[in-house]
């Protein structure tokens, strides 16, 4: 019996491959050039962000974030706990504090009424996570943060074609960024987007993104030569990675169509189900994740082994930042986090990718069922 993987990259070939020949055909392989001009504004108007800077991953756009947002030594970053290490990393480089807030069992979401106790006048920026592509509460998020003067960073790198009334996800905070890692629903094996909603902070997001020089000045014959003006790094992606994107960014609204339609099924046939719980999710999101719960950690494991003797891979997702080796350094004396502790503890996540066939889903709901059951 073959196996069921718990996800892969959907790849428009054809697209694909016409962009990278054109690339080679090119000689023209490092970042910046057409095919990075075309995401970024089809990313613009995908996502009716003003400026979006393509980077190498969402990782690193989220560093050019706390470098724009002026994060110094010692600012505290509110932020869930329930979430990939580098919504932290990019701040603690700066040398800032990353402070852990609870998320909701609801939506596996920063639990918007519980951001304005954790705030201090070290506080510098709020990010929400939002998980799965599943929004925030951005509004809430929004006007904390405009009532104590901080940025709001928001981590979309799940959100591709997410919304949240009708505005994308990533577009509400000062800042936002999304991923195209090989994980995401549109891939390029890595990379990421950064999306500038300030206009005021865009022209040195190009001077960072250019490795601290003013390069595309130059390029734009305003200046005569470029120099070293600010910090930067080697944030862009080269050519063949943005051709890559291009043609699976074209394919997008199909994909988001196809996932859509197996999420609806995976919770139309397992929502009558008492032996776990299903999310309360807004129905603007992507179809990034279908996630459950169960009772107990007891419970995910003999799921998941039940799983895979069918050969079913489905898996669970993060051990929570501030219990990891490294985050534990960063936890003040009451810090309590319950939610994050025990649904990290009860998730799994079900096969999900856009080529999905009918019977592959097929064999999962009726693993799942014949587990519970018999």
């Amino acid at each position: 019996m073959e196996t069921i993987p718990f996800s892969k990259s959907s790849i428009n070939y054809e697209k694909v491959i016409r962009n990278i020949i054109d690339v080679l055909e090119s000689r023209q392989l490092s970042g910046n050039g057409n095919f990075t001009k075309k995401c970024q504004s089809l990313l613009e108007t995908m996502t009716g962000c003003e400026k979006v800077l393509l980077t190498s991953s969402a990782t690193t756009a989220l560093e050019m974030s706390a470098i724009l947002a002026d994060v110094h030594e010692g600012d505290e970053i509110i932020m869930p706990s329930f979430t990939f290490t580098s919504t932290a990393n990019a701040f603690v480089l700066r040398g800032a504090v990353p402070v852990f807030v609870d998320v909701k069992e609801s939506d596996l979401n920063i639990d918007e009424n519980k951001i304005e106790q954790a705030i201090t006048e070290k506080t510098r920026a709020i990010v929400p996570v939002h998980y799965g592509g599943t929004a925030c509460e951005m509004y809430k998020i929004n006007e904390i943060a405009d009532r104590y003067n901080l940025i709001v960073i928001e981590d979309a790198a799940q959100c591709i074609l997410s919304f949240y009334d009708y505005k994308h996800l990533g577009t509400f905070g000062n800042l936002g960024v999304l991923s195209f890692h090989g994980t995401k629903n549109i891939a390029s094996g890595e990379g990421g987007a950064l999306l500038i909603n300030d206009m005021s902070v865009a022209e040195r997001a190009e001077i960072i993104w250019e490795k601290g020089t003013n390069r595309i000045e130059f390029e734009k014959g305003k200046i005569n030569k470029y120099t070293w003006i600010d910090i930067g790094s080697s944030f862009m992606p080269n050519e063949i990675t943005a051709a890559l994107l291009l043609g699976q960014l074209m394919d997008a609204e199909r994909i988001t169509a196809r996932r859509k339609l197996l999420w609806d099924r995976y919770f139309w046939e397992l929502e009558q189900s008492d032996k776990i719980e299903l999310s309360n999710v807004e129905p603007s999101h992507n179809a990034h994740i279908f996630w459950i719960l169960t009772f107990s950690k007891i419970d995910r494991n003999f799921i998941l082994k039940e799983l895979e003797a069918k050969g079913i891979k489905a898996t669970t997702h993060y051990v929570p930042l501030h219990l990891s080796p490294f985050g534990k350094k960063f936890i003040k004396n009451d810090t309590t986090l319950p939610v994050t502790e025990s649904i990290s503890d009860r998730l799994i996540r079900l096969p999900l990718y856009d080529d999905m066939t009918d019977k592959e889903q097929d064999r999962v709901i009726a693993a799942l069922w014949e587990i519970f059951y018999v």
